[in-house]
């Protein structure tokens, strides 16, 4: 995986590979792995899952190859992750039959995601399927305040109050 970190508030990885069986399981490590490194576990099965449908997508339907590239971009507020292949069409939301064993990937990824799209590479090279997904609110951090050291002095006893109390 490729990281780069020009802008402190923006991470990213890359990488490239075939799109096949095994190598969607390893993916699906990495990215895992990854997202538990930048400290975003909440995010792991959903962006595990969505990559995987996404990969699954290409092994079955990219021509003339399955070469694809998987970008992952973390920003404060959402990550982005990225498939992008040499096949020009695009993947579109089908109805499903009930009984259907296929079919369900990109409905299961608009399930699970805020947002998800695609886009032409320039020069009709192929395509980028992508989706969002929300990062948790960061908790502010409590920082403990310091208080000076002031002596104690010694009082004389607090008077007693007189409290006169009323029952209605």
């Amino acid at each position: 995986m490729q990281s780069d970190q020009t802008d402190p508030a923006m991470r990213e990885c890359a990488l490239e590979l075939e799109a096949h069986p095994y190598r969607i399981q390893q993916i699906r490590r990495i990215v895992s792995a990854q997202l538990r490194y930048w400290r975003v576990e909440s995010l792991v099965d959903a962006a595990s899952t969505g990559i995987s449908e996404l990969l699954a997508n290409v092994h079955r339907h990219a021509k003339p190859d399955k070469q694809c590239a998987v970008k992952m971009t973390l920003v404060p507020d959402r990550l982005t992750v990225a498939v992008a292949d040499h096949d020009t069409r695009l993947p579109h939301l089908q109805p499903m039959e009930p009984t259907a064993t296929t079919g369900r990937g990109l409905a299961m990824v608009e399930a699970m995601c805020d947002g998800w799209g695609t886009d032409l590479l320039p020069d009709e090279t192929g395509k980028v399927v992508w989706f969002v997904l929300r990062t948790p609110t960061q908790k502010p951090k409590l920082v403990p305040l310091r208080t000076a050291a002031v002596p104690l002095e010694k009082t004389a006893a607090p008077e007693r109050i007189a409290v006169a109390a009323s029952v209605a």
